[in-house]
């Protein structure tokens, strides 16, 4: 119903700098929440960053000052800005999100994920 489709993923330096985006389509009504999280092998998925519909946001202690979420003028899609890259940040980073679906299935919810992009961060 709701499709997420990361891209900017890639192979940067250490103190480097990428921009992730996220595209949001399918019977979308509302998008409540946006969150970028990320994977390593052998580890749980952790949480990077949210923004909600309030313009609350949320960093993990260790990306704060270096990483941004923020949603583009079109709303479905958000963007992770990370900056000042080191080699922990390497992980293979997936969009999330939920809300509200449309006409097409009334009174239901969301919450999607997308198939992830990898980032690694190496000299």
């Amino acid at each position: 119903q709701v499709q997420l489709v990361e891209s900017g993923g890639g192979l940067v330096q250490p103190g480097g700098s990428l921009k992730l985006s996220c595209v949001a389509s399918g019977s979308i009504f509302s998008i409540n929440v946006v969150g970028w999280y990320r994977q390593t092998p052998g580890k749980e998925r952790e949480l990077v960053a949210e923004l909600d519909s309030d313009g609350r946001i949320y960093y993990r202690d260790s990306v704060k000052g270096r990483f941004t979420i923020s949603r583009g003028n079109a709303q479905n899609t958000t963007y992770l800005q990370m900056s000042s890259l080191k080699p922990e940040d390497t992980a293979v980073y997936y969009c999330y999100a939920e809300g509200a679906l449309n006409s097409d299935y009334p009174n239901e919810d969301y919450d999607s994920w997308g198939l992830g992009t990898q980032v690694t961060v190496s000299s």
